[in-house]
């Protein structure tokens, strides 16, 4: 049953819109119900008070002075010409004084009645007009009958003018509100539409494919870019993944091939120290390979959130275990190294990760930088505050515009090709900085005869023992 009504009525928007027209329309009711009685009710209550008030005036006069003095008041306010009518007749139905020859209705037994009734009065052109009123009959203890009315023809009209304006307001708005009510589900609708249309594109596999932003800057248009950036590192990482595939292939292949060549060979001899021999260089290559998949699930993990122990540490302490590790490393590829370690840098850090992400930047830089070249360790604070462990090299540097790619998986530039390694150093170094809600920045180095060299900086918010010092 459900499904059979119109796709735009079964929307969220659609339902929404009817819950406003509801409330316009109750709104508005309410407002017309506060109008009329502001007016036409105001009207009617002023009238039944001023009625109130006559008849008790004369109702006090005829507790006074009997019969004859309530005669005498009748006389006196109808001789007035004022708003009201009267009428003063006998216990036998005889006009006693007034501007009406004979009572409109039955009086009452006892006590007092409303009445309403029609009467005929000539204009001022002496023209006959039925007119409307209405009053009150009052029996008097001497079977006399009072009666006090009022024209209602002018109050009438208004009365019927501010009737006719509510009913007409009351349909009106609530045409309005049903029609605002539809246009504005209709147009949420499309929006959401458009945002449907998106996903299911981009389930076919166009991976191009944004929603439309209208520049309104209203919910759908701030939905409408966070899904497009959402899309953007959605197409990124799946260029990233058949890239990272064709790059595994790539770094891949050699080895296994030189792998199973080595094997191949050493079946055809004998046993002694050649066999030996192969068999330690098919080691060698099975432990490369070893060493790029699990730098794929070191980076894997890292980029999931996984991580150990966040702890408050010093990074200087980081820095210069490093600088003893790596010093010896660089002498022996003939190539200069200095440490500037500044002290008391903490941050709020898997110290595990950090330290692996600096490895891999002294190893990039060292693999890099030709011989009597220098690399450079530093750690320290930057202006803004945050701690930067940085490593600077003479090597040939990163182009400009390579430089945020680098640190994309197995992404690697045609110069690095001949060297040994996956492409996953910065990835990981740059993830580190990602979890720890710190930056990798690359720029140019110091410079040196083989090229600008490479600035590889890993920035780190600062722990609260920085900040106190």
């Amino acid at each position: 049953m459900i499904n059979r009504l119109p796709a735009l009525v079964r929307t969220t928007t659609f339902r929404l819109a009817l819950v406003h027209a509801a409330l316009f329309i109750v709104f508005s009711g309410a407002l017309l119900v506060y109008l009329y009685s502001a007016t036409a009710g105001y009207l009617g209550r002023q009238a039944g008070s001023e009625l109130n008030a006559e008849v008790s005036a004369l109702s006090a006069a005829y507790a006074r002075g009997g019969f004859s003095r309530l005669n005498q008041s009748v006389i006196e306010r109808s001789s007035a010409r004022g708003p009201f009518f009267y009428l003063l007749v006998r216990g036998d139905g005889s006009k006693v004084s007034g501007d009406f020859d004979m009572l409109p209705d039955d009086p009452p037994e006892v006590g007092q009645t409303d009445i309403s009734f029609d009467y005929e009065a000539r204009s001022i052109e002496g023209d006959v007009q039925r007119k409307s009123a209405a009053g009150r009959m009052v029996r008097l203890q001497d079977q006399g009958v009072l009666m006090v009315a009022y024209d209602t023809g002018a109050r009438g009209e208004i009365v019927g003018r501010v009737t006719d304006v509510v009913w007409t307001s009351a349909f009106v708005g609530i045409i309005l509100s049903l029609l605002g009510g539809a246009l504005v589900s209709r147009w949420a609708a499309q929006r959401a539409e458009a945002l449907a249309k998106t996903a299911e594109d981009v389930m076919a596999g166009d991976l191009s494919r944004r929603a439309p932003v209208l520049g309104s800057g209203d919910e759908f248009d701030r939905l409408s870019e966070r899904l497009n950036a959402m899309l953007s590192k959605l197409e990124r990482l799946m260029v990233a993944s058949r890239h990272a595939g064709d790059a595994i292939a790539h770094d891949l292949r050699s080895p296994l091939s030189r792998l199973r060549n080595r094997l191949e060979g050493a079946l055809t001899e004998p046993v002694g120290e050649a066999r030996e021999e192969a068999i330690e260089q098919s080691l060698d290559e099975l432990d490369a390979v070893l060493e790029t998949f699990n730098a794929i699930l070191r980076l894997s993990r890292v980029q999931s959130g996984d991580s150990g122990p966040m702890q408050l540490l010093d990074v200087a302490l980081i820095a210069d275990e490093l600088s003893e590790l790596y010093e010896p490393v660089c002498d022996e590829n003939d190539l200069s190294f200095h440490a500037e370690v500044k002290t008391g840098l903490y941050v709020q850090a898997d110290r595990s990760l950090v330290a692996q992400a600096v490895v891999n930047l002294l190893d990039n830089a060292v693999k890099y930088t030709p011989k009597n070249g220098a690399v450079v360790l530093r750690a320290r604070r930057t202006r803004a505050g945050d701690v930067e462990l940085a490593v600077t090299d003479t090597g040939p540097g990163i182009p400009r515009g390579d430089r945020s790619r680098v640190v994309e998986r197995f992404v690697r530039l045609e110069q690095s090709r001949t060297e040994p390694g996956s492409g996953l150093g910065l990835s990981l170094a740059a993830a580190v900085a990602d979890l720890h809600g710190g930056r990798l920045e690359l720029t140019e180095g110091a410079g040196g005869p083989s090229g600008p060299g490479l600035r590889a900086a890993l920035v780190l918010p600062a722990g609260q023992k920085t900040r106190q010092d």
